[in-house]
């Protein structure tokens, strides 16, 4: 009779089935390349704005197709997954990608002989880049090693949004699914409404974290170790150099990719956390639990984003590399890939049809502990009042 011991150790060892698509991702910063080419067989100069076709319109219909993919490692093999240097270099690989399409843009605005309009989708579709390198800035930031975190604000310099390595990790992460967290969205606020609200509140507060550490120190918050200041000195390194080779002509459209790539960013916290809220208990909220994020198993972007979709086991362990991120059940689910509901997002009727109901239901039925837009309460508690009483009683 074969024991449990004994089967357990004849089962073969188990195998990242998604393995060779991680390098997939690195698509995503050749996507200027892919437009210019587009355009050069085309002659269609529609295809500038190949970035917001593939990420709006391409990547959903993917995420259709392809379905989903539930798979996650067993305790056992995460150890060894961590430590495969694979995984590393297919998001350290991201950085030259986006550099080289980066000078690329900047040499076609200059000298490439383009429409204003073409120019302007050139910019939308860097945005695309730089957008998701915010992305594969947040995947280095989370890690111990010196280098990595070095590589993300490398990443982050290109839509100045250095300061989001430091609030992201030091202020998002410890006050998430909470009011007061600006990358936090509540149900009823559009995204409209949260962009403003995340972008000065998320820049305040990672300033905030930084002066005050330096406080505690009780040195001065000027110096090149404020990790607030040296990534800001980063970008405007990088574009003084980008101005001084291709002249001032570029500026404008940098400035466009620069937008249009953290407004990406602020699109996916918005979706991440809509309407969740971290109960108190007492004067304090309770722990961080997979309840309070938004996941999505869709296997098309998860591939191209680095697991960020399965952001439940993400925020429970924030230095756990993507390959090894787990679905958890119990995590609240959306109904598509980020692709999908960055559209529904921009559309704010279609993104309250779609995702108050779902708000609600993971409440069951009692609208009284999500997190609710201060301006929209009322309106709420009113709509919802018979289910949420009847929950009381």
């Amino acid at each position: 009779m074969t024991t449990s011991n004994e089967a357990h150790a004849q089962a073969p060892p188990w195998r990242d089935g998604k393995r060779s698509l991680w390098l997939l991702g690195l698509l995503v910063p050749t996507l200027p390349f892919m437009a210019w080419g587009l355009v050069e067989a085309t002659g269609q100069g529609v295809f500038w704005w190949f970035g917001p076709f593939f990420a709006f319109l391409l990547l959903p219909l993917l995420d259709l197709v392809v379905g989903t993919d539930r798979a996650s490692p067993p305790g056992d093999a995460v150890p060894l997954l961590e430590q495969d240097r694979y995984y590393r270099w297919c998001t350290y690989l991201y950085l030259p990608l986006q550099y080289f399409s980066l000078g690329f843009a900047c040499w076609l605005w200059t000298h490439g002989n383009l429409s204003d309009s073409a120019k302007l989708g050139l910019a939308v579709t860097l945005g695309v880049v730089s957008g998701i390198a915010i992305n594969t800035a947040h995947e280095l930031g989370h890690k111990k090693d010196a280098l990595e975190r070095w590589l993300s604000k490398i990443a982050l310099a290109q839509t100045g949004y250095g300061h989001f390595y430091l609030e992201h990790n030091r202020g998002h992460h410890v006050r998430v699914a909470t009011p007061e967290d600006p990358a936090s969205s509540r149900l009823g606020e559009s995204f409209w409404a949260f962009w403003p609200r995340t972008v000065v509140g998320s820049l305040r507060s990672a300033w905030e974290l930084e002066t005050a550490k330096w406080a505690r120190e009780g040195r001065s918050r000027w110096s090149v170790r404020n990790d607030v200041l040296n990534a800001w000195a980063m970008t405007v390194a990088l574009w003084a150099t980008l101005l001084a080779v291709f002249g001032l002509g570029v500026l404008p459209y940098m400035l466009v990719q620069a937008v249009f790539g953290f407004s990406l960013l602020e699109v996916v916290n918005y979706l991440e956390h809509y309407g969740l809220l971290r109960q108190k208990v007492g004067e304090r909220y309770e722990r961080t639990a997979p309840r309070h994020s938004w996941n999505s198993n869709n296997t098309a972007s998860n591939v191209l984003l680095y697991h960020l979709q399965r952001h439940s086991d993400h925020h429970a362990n924030p230095t756990r590399r993507y390959q090894v991120l787990r679905h958890i059940d119990e995590a609240p689910q959306l109904p598509s890939g980020y692709g999908t509901m960055i559209v529904l997002a921009y559309c704010t009727p279609l993104w309250r049809r779609v995702m108050d109901k779902r708000v609600l239901a993971h409440y069951g039925g009692d609208v009284t502990l999500a997190n609710i837009q201060p301006s929209k309460r009322a309106a709420y508690l009113a709509r919802y009042a018979t289910t949420s009483e009847e929950i009381a009683a």
